[in-house]
């Protein structure tokens, strides 16, 4: 542009031209001029809209090229200099793509005008349209992509694909994957007949099918035709599956035959020889040595099965062909449907020695048992399509073996479940292989020692000669019988004596050999200990008769006649100490004799009965009469102003206290031989009860008990009523005096949680195995006792304080151990002198 020349005022050009602009609004035309002045672009509103602005009739050249796509802006630079260049015609046409300003959209734009120049070569004015081509640009695409992806799917198709000419049989067209099934690539046919092609195929029938398909107009589909064809430098027979459909073009009068082939040569030769395999296969089955057959298809229809087999089923040849479901209805309601379903489905073998199997035989459902294995058998596709089953019957070593099992598992059952302490050693160094719950409480050991040597276990009794009876036993076969051998063990960490009748039997292998020891025990220690305190209190009725004797001598004559009565009533005692003496040496015959366990043991807890009858009858039959005579006396005496009066109640304090003994000898007695009763026991109810027994004891001392909930524990309810009524009447018996000589109110609780095995304290062992215990806890607040008394506190006859300041038999906390011993648990004890107690009961969940 020149100085002289103004420049174009766009908006009144519009203005002037507006029929134009109707005619380019109905175009979809924007008009734009680039301004040489600025530099930018003058643009209507049609032109804006393109490229997403909404106002500014003029935009910086800047500014433009940033809303072209970047791929682009080389190819508008390209063109200006094009443009610009001399000798140019001033034509301007160029395509490029857009992202609007607006929304980022992409479009299509084609831009096109005219350039003019001075006839100097000077550009004077560069206008020109813009139009949106985008519905055109992506139809263009569209077709594009879809006529390449027609051209790459008759490429690449999987099937041949050929066309041919219904004139003179000439090929139009062929894809490779056609080329590949004769042996020609498709540039060998394209433009030959079908014999100047493939000359091998003349004779086979392939031009006449031709010829029938354009005559009729009926497509024709054959499946695995065999052709001789040149394929790889040989003359080879290919099966194929090809399809010829008529196609008739709408503006031509020819037709063309649509070939449609596939190369089927590989399933057809892997079914012939599946065929042949199968044959082979079959063959082998039927003259297998041992049951064999073939299941075919998810209904595992039974395609073969030998001799063997058909007699295993009890059926008949009639089963073949059949399901199995329904040729051996039988197997329904077992498991080998489902086994055979899984192994179709998975492909995995599945094997099992032993197995039962339920069959009707002759009309009977008998039980057998079989090694048998299920393998699946697959196609050329591996694809499962058949499972083989083999089977060897072995009911009859089964029932030798489960007769065998049953007879173990009875003797087993029997050492566990007998009353009686048992265990089994084995090899010479006595490795402990099998033991009861009653050995286990007895030895004070848990399951833990099961494996290990007795030694190792027990070390305790290395110096006893326990190992030398064992190997003796071991080496001889000779039978050991022990009558109360006073024994020390380590029950639960701590020290304990105690006295046991046992036996030791050989335990002899198929042979007669001996490769161990069985050891059946029981403990006498109560029988013992009752029988000792049983002999020293008749020593003490004896010295005080004697006394008794010559008190009264010095005085009457009626007191004469009295005594005599005491030494007859004496005479009595020892007659009945010699009964238990002989009732002493029965139960020793009997234990001698522990191999008939259960005959034994019954007739040991009849003269253990006996003996529980003798000290509740007959020993306190004297003992009233003593008090009777000493009531005689007394009243006889009330005047005397002797020592008469003050020896006859010293004598029935004394009967009075052996009578309590007596009473609590025999309660410690029935608990110690008695079958725990089990079942469901609340122990709020027990304890409730328990309270309202003691209900004048607590009365009279004012004693302040809290309950807190209670669980419901398995056991016996008579002793676990008879433990917590010694628990809670020595709390409220040992009450703690103040020193001001005030009784102080005895404060006692119950409470009760769950600890799980491994909280249990370190040195604690519990009989009984279980994974959590119920842990009740009794405490007071009484006179308490040195810790270091713990363990002696639930002996026998052991007690802490003496009969004037504190009555009792030393027996209750022992009946207490007991109770407790019986039910699987155990139980601890902690005091501090004047600081009360505290019992902890553990009972297994």
């Amino acid at each position: 542009m020149t100085g002289d020349q103004q420049p174009f005022n766009f908006s009144t050009n519009l203005t002037q031209r507006l029929n134009v602009d109707l005619a380019l609004e109905a175009a979809g035309l924007g008009i734009w001029e680039f301004d040489l002045v600025t530099g930018g672009i003058n643009w209507d509103e049609r032109c804006r809209a393109l490229y997403g602005f909404t106002q500014d009739t003029q935009i910086a050249y800047e500014k433009f090229i940033e809303c072209v796509h970047p791929d682009d802006i080389i190819l508008l630079g390209e063109e200006l200099q094009r443009l610009a260049a001399l000798g140019s015609n001033g034509r301007y046409d160029v395509t490029y793509r857009v992202n609007t300003i607006q929304d980022g959209r992409l479009r299509w734009i084609r831009s096109y005008g005219q350039a003019t120049f001075a006839k100097s070569g000077e550009l004077i004015r560069f206008a020109g349209v813009a139009q949106d081509i985008t519905p055109q640009i992506l139809a263009q695409q569209q077709l594009e992509q879809t006529q390449q992806q027609l051209v790459r799917l008759f490429e690449e198709a999987p099937v041949g694909i050929a066309s041919i000419s219904g004139d003179d049989l000439r090929f139009r067209s062929a894809n490779p994957y056609y080329g590949d099934i004769i042996g020609r690539s498709p540039q060998q046919l394209i433009g030959k007949t079908l014999f100047d092609a493939i000359p091998e195929v003349q004779g086979q029938g392939f031009d006449e099918r031709l010829r029938q398909v354009i005559a009729t107009g009926q497509s024709l589909t054959a499946q695995e035709v065999p052709a001789q064809l040149n394929r790889h430098g040989r003359l080879e027979t290919a099966y194929v599956n090809f399809t010829y459909q008529l196609q008739r073009p709408n503006d031509s009068h020819s037709s063309d035959v649509l070939m449609i082939a596939t190369d089927v040569t590989l399933q057809v030769l892997a079914r012939q020889q599946l065929e042949e395999s199968e044959a082979r296969f079959r063959f082998l089955i039927e003259e297998a040595p041992i049951a064999t057959c073939l299941f075919v298809g998810r209904e595992l229809r039974i395609e073969v099965a030998n001799e063997r087999m058909i007699q295993v089923w009890g059926k008949g040849a009639g089963v073949l062909g059949v399901p199995l479901a329904d040729a051996l209805p039988e197997l329904r309601d077992q498991h080998f449907l489902t086994t055979i379903d899984e192994v179709f489905t998975t492909g995995e073998p599945f094997s099992t020695k032993a197995g039962r199997a339920d069959l009707v035989i002759e009309g009977q459902l008998q039980t057998f048992y079989f090694d048998y294995d299920f393998k699946a058998l697959r196609n050329a596709d591996d694809q499962v399509y058949a499972i083989m089953e083999m089977a060897t019957d072995v009911t009859a070593q089964v029932v030798t073996r489960q007769a065998l099992e049953a007879s173990e598992a009875f003797a087993r059952d029997l050492l566990y479940s007998s009353p009686v302490a048992n265990l089994v050693f084995v090899g010479p160094e006595m490795v402990i292989n099998t033991i009861n719950e009653g050995m286990l409480a007895m030895l004070g050991r848990d399951k833990s020692i099961i494996g290990q040597p007795f030694m190792k276990a027990m070390p305790e009794l290395i110096d006893t000669p326990l190992m030398d009876r064992l190997h003796h036993v071991l080496t001889t076969g000779e039978t050991f019988h022990q009558p109360e051998e006073r024994i020390d063990l380590i029950r639960q960490g701590e020290p304990y004596t105690g006295f046991y009748h046992y036996i030791y039997t050989a335990l002899r292998d198929k042979l007669g050999k001996p490769t161990g020891v069985v050891v059946t025990a029981i403990e006498v220690t109560t029988q013992v200990l009752a029988r000792q305190a049983v002999e020293e209190s008749e020593a003490r009725y004896r010295r005080l008769s004697e006394e008794l004797d010559l008190q009264v001598q010095a005085r009457t004559e009626e007191l004469e006649t009295t005594n005599e009565e005491l030494e007859a009533t004496n005479e009595e005692l020892a007659a009945n100490n010699e009964e238990l003496t002989a009732s002493s040496e029965e139960v020793i015959a009997i234990n001698l004799h522990l191999e008939e366990s259960n005959l034994h043991l019954t007739r040991s807890n009849e003269n253990l009965e006996q003996f529980a009858y003798i000290a509740s009858h007959d020993l306190q039959e004297p003992l009233r009469k003593i008090q009777q005579f000493g009531d005689l006396l007394k009243t006889r005496y009330v005047g005397s102003a002797g020592d008469e009066l003050l020896y006859l109640e010293r004598m029935q304090g004394a009967a009075s206290r052996m009578s309590l003994l007596i009473k609590d000898l025999l309660t410690f007695s029935r608990i110690s031989t008695s079958q725990v009763m089990t079942r469901p026991v609340l122990l709020s109810e027990v304890i409730s009860q328990v309270v309202d027994d003691l209900s004048v004891a607590i009365e009279e001392s004012g004693a302040q008990i809290q309950v807190d909930t209670l669980p419901t524990v398995q056991g016996d309810r008579s002793q676990l009523s008879q433990l917590f009524q010694n628990l809670l009447s020595n709390a409220v018996k040992f009450r703690h005096r103040a020193t001001a000589g005030q009784v102080v109110t005895p404060r006692i609780s119950v409470r009760s949680s769950v600890v799980l095995r491994h909280e249990l304290p370190a040195l604690l062992q519990v009989p009984r195995y279980a994974e959590a215990y119920h842990r009740i806890e009794v405490a007071d607040n009484g006179i308490g006792f040195d810790e270091k008394y713990a363990d002696r506190i639930f002996q026998v006859f052991q007690r802490l304080h003496g009969k004037n300041e504190f009555a009792g038999t030393g027996i209750g906390l022992a009946v207490v151990q007991k109770v407790v011993t019986n039910h699987g648990g155990t139980i601890t004890a902690s005091s501090q002198p004047g600081k009360g107690a505290t019992f902890c009961v553990y009972l297994p969940l």
